[in-house]
């Protein structure tokens, strides 16, 4: 069974704020579910890890074509 986070859990974890996090899931680069009657998000540990790498992904492709400073 997948462990799902919280929108703080996951701003404490990536030392982010919230409002980046929420921002993350607006724009699809972070997926989350709503559950329950108020609607609130949760970011499966899975999800989080494949963010991670995806950014790892994207920084060793700036520095292998020397746009680091980007």
């Amino acid at each position: 069974m997948q462990k799902f986070l919280t929108i703080a859990d996951v701003a404490e974890n990536l030392s982010v704020s919230a409002g980046q996090v929420r921002t993350l899931i607006k724009n699809g680069e972070l997926s989350a579910i709503q559950v329950g009657g108020r609607g609130q998000w949760r970011i499966s540990e899975q999800a989080v890890e494949e963010y991670i790498q995806t950014g790892y992904e994207r920084t060793r492709e700036k520095i292998s074509s020397n746009n680091f400073d980007e």
